[in-house]
């Protein structure tokens, strides 16, 4: 679990960030979740964009993809989400506790 201040430097380095990912009308499928995984897995932090034909909302879609894999939703704005996992073995994003 996140706490505020990790929460708020993670938007911080997430603000730079493009979307990695598209979510669109399909919503979220097994194979679209297993590779936001495999990128998490290497860069510990994603955006992930939710096109305006969707039927999910951006809040929807990234608590759905972090119930499929473990991961954390840092924030949702719009159509963004931001979702983060630390890598146990070479963690790349150094948190304050």
């Amino acid at each position: 679990m996140l706490t505020s201040k990790q929460r708020a430097e993670l938007k911080a380095l997430a603000n730079a960030l493009e979307p990695a990912f598209q979510v669109g009308k399909g919503g979220v499928n097994d194979a679209q979740a297993a590779q936001i995984d495999d990128y998490l897995r290497v860069h510990e932090l994603v955006k992930i964009k939710v096109l305006e034909n969707s039927l999910l909302t951006a809040r929807e879609a990234a608590e759905d993809i972090a119930g499929r894999i473990s991961a954390e939703v840092v924030q949702c704005i719009g159509s963004k989400a931001v979702l983060f996992k630390r890598n146990e073995k070479e963690p790349k994003i150094k948190l304050k506790h």
